[in-house]
């Protein structure tokens, strides 16, 4: 099953999408908003699985064309944003660039922050930062969304909470990062809004790809029309989905709508490129000394985008531009 929100006050209105996202049908007579589907899963699931077959087999005489500029974030805001580095290869190389080693126990317990959630970005919606100076990059990860989690369970009994599926680019302003974790509080001005694919999924759309709690495909990253990197989401991820869940439910229940990310996708090597421009800045620091690419500008486009085996898109595509914006004077 595919769904979508389409720009609606602030929770968005619900929508099945087709399988080949070129149709979409409205699920208010089952539920108004996403968030109210995942607080009543087990039931809403059930209709909307019905309404979504219909769409499918062509039995919705009201459906209409499906429009990803019309989307917001299939959850437009959430109780729980928590985004993991779940490719320890990446904060490796990171650390690698910057001749800094790698504790041990980073590949045995997972790093999570929690990020903004007051607000997401529609796939195709404007990233409007001040500064260039602040080092605009994107970052394309896999996230998952949960149903009610309870405190203290295992990775296997993780299993069974993941609902839905979708890609986000998490906006890094990464010369904003030093000064902040020198703090050793965290991330909060260098993590800005995040950005999600139009359309997330439930598991069984993924067929063989969904195993083991990992997606087994390339994750592109398009920068101004040049492909960044194409690394599979599937390869080196040293954490699991399952683990992520577990991690960040060790003293707490989670909310139903909690939203995981992966971390910045990432291949060990990084032969099929990056998802990232700070991980192609290591790369060039390791090779030559110093960095050569620079990081966003405004008017810049990235897109991201997540292909089947037979080169059909998944959820669609994050397509946004970089805009300069101008803070309020009185």
């Amino acid at each position: 099953m595919k769904l979508a929100s389409l720009k609606s006050g602030r929770d968005g209105r619900l929508v099945v999408v087709s399988r080949d996202l070129t149709r979409a049908a409205e699920a208010s007579a089952v539920v108004s908003t996403l968030q109210a589907a995942i607080d009543c899963w087990d039931t809403a699931s059930v209709e909307l699985l019905r309404l979504y077959d219909k769409l499918n087999s062509g039995e919705l005489p009201d459906s209409f064309a499906f429009d990803p500029s019309q989307c917001d974030a299939p959850l437009p805001r959430a109780y729980h944003w928590a985004d993991g580095s779940a490719y320890v290869t990446h904060v490796e190389l990171v650390r690698k660039a910057r001749g800094a080693e790698l504790p041990e126990s980073f590949w045995s317990d997972p790093l999570i922050y929690m990020g903004a959630s007051d607000a997401f970005l529609g796939a195709t919606e404007d990233v409007l930062v001040e500064n260039e100076e602040w080092g605009i990059d994107f970052e394309a990860e896999v996230i998952v969304i949960t149903d009610d989690v309870p405190a203290g369970i295992s990775p296997e009994q993780a299993s069974k909470h993941i609902q839905l599926i979708g890609l986000v680019n998490d906006v890094s302003l990464r010369n904003l990062i030093p000064e902040e974790l020198a703090k050793q509080f965290g991330f909060y001005q260098s993590k800005p809004w995040t950005s999600f694919s139009p359309v997330v999924v439930t598991p069984d759309e993924l067929g063989e790809a969904w195993e083991g709690a990992k997606l087994h495909l390339p994750l592109r990253a398009v920068l101004n029309g040049k492909l960044v990197g194409a690394p599979n989401a599937g390869i080196d991820m040293t954490f699991d989905f399952h683990r992520l869940i577990s991690h960040c439910a060790k003293s707490r229940d989670l909310m139903a709508g909690t939203v995981i990310g992966s971390g910045t996708v990432s291949n060990v090597g990084s032969e099929h490129g990056s998802c990232c421009l700070a991980e192609v800045r290591c790369l060039e620091t390791i090779a030559e000394g110093r960095p050569k690419t620079p990081f966003m500008s405004f008017g810049d486009r990235v897109e991201i985008e997540m292909l089947d085996h037979e080169g059909r898109s998944i959820f669609g595509k994050i397509d946004q531009r970089i805009v300069e914006y101008t803070a309020p004077t009185d």
